[in-house]
């Protein structure tokens, strides 16, 4: 891909993407988790939903304790992305350019090797 190409996809970016990108990601989840995930997405469960968030992102900027993890941020963010619509086309711009250092880095999983 080309530095252009790049900077396309980049622009191309939608809120709808993020949406779908959050959703083919939860359907490769194992059922309970799944179902959890779900279940926070709902629009009733709001406060829930940001409640979770913030302690994921908190639990992000700990991540030098045990059992909290960077992972956290990406999580917390994407929780809250859903009641925070701004947040959805910079975490879809982000995905997209870890799976263009992903690519580079490992190769596409294309069978192509």
């Amino acid at each position: 891909m080309t530095a252009s190409q790049q900077d396309a996809s980049r622009q191309d970016c939608t809120a709808q993407d993020w949406d779908d990108r959050v959703t083919r990601l939860t359907e490769k989840l194992p059922d309970k988790l799944r179902h959890a995930i779900d279940w926070l997405r709902v629009p009733s469960r709001r406060w829930v939903r940001i409640g979770a968030a913030i302690l994921f992102i908190l639990g992000g900027i700990f991540s030098i304790l045990p059992v909290l993890g960077l992972w956290m941020l990406p999580v917390g963010l994407a929780l809250l992305s859903q009641d925070v619509p701004a947040l959805k086309i910079p975490l879809e711009r982000s995905a997209r350019w870890c799976e263009g250092v992903w690519n580079r880095w490992f190769g596409a999983r294309d069978g192509k090797s």
